[in-house]
């Protein structure tokens, strides 16, 4: 025995490495024989190199590293025997790739045993080169390869047509040169050389639209004929698989076809007649028949339009969905979705078989058939389609709830034919799943019923009904408070009953009962909880009967642990106590909501952006255009609906409808307060989940408290958005001058502190049409902060339209806007527009001030920019 080998055969070392039990033991056991190989290696051992070269592969597939192996490939490839070259090939193939750079000295080995005279030397050749050809070896080598595919062996000239579709995909201008050999194998009656000359020509197709005209023009009759007669074939037992002839030359053939055929109307016209037979004479009971019948129809929707084989097409996969494999069924339902783009009408008539899929057991074929009935509706057929998918959104699991509900919701809002279909449809959504219902989908709801003011008594009996059901949707509850907060006379009286009402008899203290329960529910939200306050508080006017019970009930939250329901229970019962002579006033109607506005709110069709401290952007208005200090009566601006405001987002449009600024003006300058999570500002009338600052809540206190019983205001409570910052001039650095908003201006505001010395203007950008000037000075005792009034001058004879100024700034900085005083800027320097702002520099006496800026502007309808950066400031801010 050689003293370098291990002693041991392949067998033995994987039945010893096998009977390991931890893998220690297998870690020693691989050691101890790549040591005896590395040790053969350095022997030049050749009686034991393919032995060894086999065990390092066994070992390479186990995880250990054998890279020390490699050139043993090589030595084994150059070699002259066939067994020698066979370990040879598999190990190059295994233990290398086309990114080692040791594969450079195997080409010239590749290049002679491609021209060997033994076939299987050849074929070995040609199996490692198309697996680990890299772009350079295929340059090189690409003739040999090419004349292969003329070779009289059908073994070799298979393995060719491989090796030559590994070749045009790493060089693809080597295309052109396989081109004609490709053809030729189209013609080839030997099945394996035949389906591996179809996927050539197909790759070839791919990347070049030569090849593709050529074959489009030379072989797409050769190609339907060879189809024809594999369809028409006799029974072939080497070929034969469930009763069908070879069904993967069928799919690939069918594969090109839909290449040829697509964009091409005389190819397509030469494949109508074989496409038709295949599609009806294919039968579909065996797994082999349905997978062809698959790719036909792919291949009927992709080429040019014929629209009997559409319809047969579409018949196909409208009786894979009766299948009971579940895989059948998805395929279907995924062509089925790029098929209703071409024709709809012909996919409408398997709907119910859709819906059916949409109640499937199985979660994906449930989404996608989900999927595809979304694309199926119209304005037609929405009422049939939305009483089914509510019908299987009551037998559906809690998973599949939350998409059912979005799609339902999304296409009663899309395709709704009248209002109270719309709301009939969305109570049944709520009451069925209203804990999946998003708060920008209940929201819409309550805009639809404020516009519909001939269906107020309608909504609200339709709620109150829902909830005696229906307790447990919170989002349903909270549609409910709402509507009987603000229309529960109708409830009691019974007004604008319609023909299709069954009637109903609600006292007034059955609709409280209806609003206590919500407030005393152990699983209410706090929005919900807050909304129920305010509920009562709007009863207690329209039902003076009930207005006792109504303060005990909010008093009942006096002592609440929740800081927000406390303070409403006590400032309601301030109401109720001292202002009975207003409390009619305060508690009237919601004015209309806006329907357009709201939909732009949802589609975030937001202006421009200011920076932040952090540098960049957020979606806000380049100033607010409100008139400046207005009367108590006007000072919620009722008539501004719409005036955009700032940081809105879906749900927040009821600040646009009043004209209160709800964005966080009271944050420190620089930062960004996103609204938290559960905030729901479209019915938070007095900005239910926020935290007010400690001094906003004293405050809010005091004003109700402070209270007159002798005067009156027209101000309705539903305008109390918020208590913090309501002078139209506050900035968030100042105090909020103390404001009764039901009596009119508290105290007068204490004069505001003289600022510090001021510094000399600088002109911190000025460009041909545009110069910047900056006013700068500080507050005393307060070194960190620097004032700036940019003055924005138009050197231009054009006007500037739509101006907008914006600064970014490094974070050791925070910068705050206020509103500029126009988006307007003249021309030839005939007026300016002003702009204040302030900098905390937290880096004072380090660091001096640096901004980076860019002012956006419209000339005649074409949008200009201008950017630039200034670091000119004086160094001791």
């Amino acid at each position: 025995m050689n003293p370098f080998s291990s002693g041991t055969r392949l067998r033995d070392m994987i039945r010893a490495i096998r009977s390991c039990k931890t893998a220690a033991e297998e870690r020693a056991v691989v050691r101890k024989e790549c040591a005896a190989i590395r040790a053969a290696i350095s022997e030049n051992d050749q009686d034991y190199r393919h032995r060894n070269l086999a065990k390092l592969m066994f070992i390479h597939m186990l995880g250990y590293p054998t890279h020390f192996g490699q050139m043993e490939c090589l030595k084994l490839i150059a070699s002259s025997g066939f067994p020698e070259k066979r370990i040879g090939y598999l190990g190059l193939m295994l233990l290398l790739d086309e990114r080692q750079e040791v594969l450079m000295l195997v080409t010239n080995s590749l290049k002679q045993d491609l021209n060997h005279s033994n076939q299987y030397i050849i074929g070995l050749a040609l199996c490692a080169l198309g697996n680990i050809c890299s772009a350079e070896m295929a340059r090189d080598l690409a003739p040999e390869v090419e004349r292969l595919l003329q070779f009289r062996d059908p073994n070799i000239r298979k393995k060719a047509a491989l090796c030559s579709i590994r070749i045009i995909k790493k060089v693809p201008d080597l295309a052109e040169n396989f081109i004609n050999p490709a053809a030729s194998l189209l013609r080839e009656k030997h099945h394996g050389v035949l389906i591996t000359g179809v996927q050539l020509c197909t790759d070839l197709c791919k990347v070049s639209s030569e090849a593709l005209e050529y074959f489009r023009e030379k072989c797409t009759e050769g190609l339907v004929k060879t189809l024809k007669d594999m369809a028409n074939s006799p029974y072939a037992p080497e070929y034969d698989i469930a009763g069908i002839t070879d069904p993967f030359l069928h799919i690939r053939l069918l594969k090109l076809l839909r290449i040829l055929g697509q964009g091409d109307a005389d190819a397509s016209d030469c494949m109508n007649d074989i496409l038709a037979q295949v599609a009806t004479k294919i039968e579909s009971n065996k797994n082999a028949g349905n997978a062809i019948l698959y790719e036909c129809v792919g291949t009927i929707m992709s080429i040019e339009d014929n629209g009997g084989l559409r319809v047969l097409a579409i018949n196909i996969l409208g009786r894979f969905l009766s299948n009971r494999d579940n895989n059948i069924r998805y395929v279907a339902l995924n062509m089925l979705m790029k098929a209703i783009t071409v024709d709809a009408q012909a996919v409408q008539r398997h709907r119910a078989t859709i819906l059916e899929c949409v109640k499937d057991s199985d979660a994906s074929i449930r989404k996608k058939a989900l999927d595809l009935v979304y694309l199926l509706v119209n304005e037609s057929n929405v009422k049939p389609l939305t009483k089914e998918l509510i019908e299987s959104l009551e037998a559906s699991d809690q998973e599949f709830k939350g998409v059912l509900t979005a799609k339902i919701c999304s296409l009663v809002e899309k395709f709704s034919p009248e209002k109270i279909w719309y709301i009939d449809q969305m109570l049944k959504v709520l009451s069925e799943a209203g804990n999946f219902v998003k708060d920008e989908v209940w929201h819409a709801l309550i805009v639809v019923i404020s516009n519909a003011s001939d269906l107020h008594g309608y909504s609200v009996r339709a709620l109150y009904r829902a909830f005696q059901t229906s307790t447990e949707q919170e989002t349903l509850v909270r549609v409910a408070v709402w509507c009987i907060g603000e229309y529960g006379d109708m409830l009691v009286n019974n007004v604008g009953m319609l023909d299709i009402e069954e009637p109903i008899t609600v006292t007034e203290s059955d609709a409280v009962d209806a609003l206590e329960v919500s407030i005393k529910r152990l699983n209410s939200d706090l929005t919900t909880k807050a909304m129920a306050l305010i509920a009562l508080l709007k009863l207690s006017s329209r039902f003076p009967s009930c207005s006792e019970r109504i303060k005990d009930i909010i008093l009942q939250n006096k002592r609440s642990f929740v800081l927000e329901l406390q303070q409403r229970s006590i400032e309601f019962n301030c109401i109720l106590q001292k202002h009975q002579n207003i409390r009619s006033a305060l508690v009237e109607r919601m004015p209309v909501l806006d329907e357009a506005t709201f939909s732009g709110r949802r589609a975030g069709s937001l202006p421009t952006s200011v920076s932040t401290s952090t540098g960049t952007a957020r979606n806000l208005p380049n100033g607010i255009a409100k008139p400046a200090a207005a009367p108590v009566a006007d000072l919620l601006d009722l008539s501004s609906d719409d005036a955009p405001a700032p940081n809105s987002s879906g749900g927040n449009f009821l600040q646009d409808l009043l004209g209160v600024d709800l964005s966080p003006a009271s944050a420190p300058p620089g930062t960004s307060q996103p609204p938290k999570a559960g905030t729901d500002v479209l019915l938070d009338l007095l900005s239910i989940g926020t935290s007010p600052p400690a001094q906003s809540s004293s405050s809010a206190s005091n004003i109700l408290s402070s209270i007159q019983d002798d005067k009156t205001s027209l101000v309705n409570l539903n305008g109390l958005a918020s208590l913090t910052s309501l002078s139209p001039n506050a900035t968030s650095a100042s105090p909020a001058p103390m404001m009764d908003l039901l009596d009119g201006f508290g105290p007068s505001p204490q004069k505001k502190e003289e600022n510090g010395p001021a510094y000399p203007s600088l002109v911190a950008y000025e460009s041909s049409t545009l110069r910047m000037t900056f006013n700068i000075s500080k507050q005393p005792g307060n070194p960190q902060t620097t004032l700036i009034q940019a003055i924005f001058t138009n050197l231009s004879p054009n006007v500037y339209n739509d101006f907008l100024f914006q600064a970014a700034v490094p974070k050791f900085l925070q910068l705050h806007l206020d509103p500029a005083s126009s988006n307007t800027l003249p021309a030839s320097g005939n007026g300016s527009i002003i702009q204040s702002m302030k900098v905390t520099n937290s880096q004072h006496g380090k660091k001096s001030l640096v901004m980076r800026i860019r002012i956006a502007y419209k000339i005649n309808s074409k949008d200009v920019l201008e950017e630039g950066q200034v670091s000119n400031f004086p160094r001791d801010l």
